[in-house]
């Protein structure tokens, strides 16, 4: 279960930072790597309790935090 929950955290920090670089956001690379960490944390724990989700967990954190990162309003966006 813990390496799951660090695997998530690094897919979803890489995940966030990739959005910034390829301008699918324009957030900020902090600000985005934190809402894919959190979407991906969420995400987890639904999985967790509740068994929703893909079969892989490294799916499961790119699905939610590309999710996260469209989910999330921000006034930068145009």
């Amino acid at each position: 279960m813990f390496p799951t929950l660090i695997g998530t955290v690094v897919i979803a920090g890489i995940v966030g930072y990739l959005s910034e670089k390829t301008n699918f956001t324009h957030n900020g690379i902090v600000q985005s790597i934190i809402i894919c960490i959190g979407g991906a944390f969420l995400f987890y724990f639904v999985r967790l309790m509740f068994g929703f989700g893909f079969s892989s967990p490294g799916l499961n954190a790119i699905v939610s935090s590309i999710g996260a990162l469209i989910i999330v309003p921000t006034h930068w966006r145009k």
